[in-house]
């Protein structure tokens, strides 16, 4: 499942360069996740890297973007080439 960012984001900027597949970005007012691209570090890391930097705990799962492993595993596959 893709993450996603709420507006309790204080664009901190710490969760922007830690995401290895460059799917944080800075939206109109809060930093955004593109579900195409988040595979919740599967892939690269145990665990998604942006929940373990963020300091307001602002990055829940996207119900719209439900995703299993084996699919974020496609995904990681796909956007890195392997």
């Amino acid at each position: 499942m893709a993450l996603m960012i709420t507006d309790q984001c204080i664009n901190c900027d710490v969760c922007e360069p830690e995401c290895p597949n460059g799917a944080i970005s800075l939206g109109e007012e809060i930093y955004v996740i593109d579900p195409t691209r988040c595979t919740e570090c599967v892939g690269h890391f145990n665990e998604p890297q942006c929940r373990q930097v963020c300091p307001v705990d602002c990055i829940p799962n996207d119900p719209a973007h439900a995703e299993t492993a084996a699919e974020l595993q496609v995904k990681y596959q796909r956007l890195t080439g392997r």
